[in-house]
């Protein structure tokens, strides 16, 4: 093979191998853009699961200590009832109590 067909041979090897290089930079870019575009997409919808899923659990606390609460103002109301119940009941007591009292000072000063 005569030398001036060889170096353009080796000339058209190169040429298509830088071409092939070039494909295969562009198709590295497009994947490198794609993956980012999809990492992008990912982080946000992760983002909004992790925003809902907070929104979800501070529904719930706040469900659990309404219902807490009124399970404590529930409990307090019966408390104040029964409490007032007997008070009421110890009203006749403590009034005798206080009658002896005063009559007892009453007699004692005399």
């Amino acid at each position: 093979m005569p030398r001036p067909e060889v170096l353009e041979r080796i000339k058209s090897a190169e040429e298509e191998a830088d071409e092939i290089v070039a494909l295969a930079d562009n198709d590295r870019d497009e994947r490198i853009a794609e993956a980012r575009e999809r990492a992008e997409e990912i982080r946000t919808e992760a983002e909004q699961e992790a925003r809902e899923l907070k929104e979800r659990r501070l529904e719930e606390a706040r469900e659990e200590i309404d219902a807490e609460c009124e399970q404590v103002l529930e409990a307090g109301e019966q408390e104040r009832e029964e409490l007032a119940e007997r008070a009421r009941k110890r009203v006749g007591d403590v009034t005798d109590h206080v009658v002896d009292l005063f009559q007892e000072d009453v007699h004692a000063q005399t």
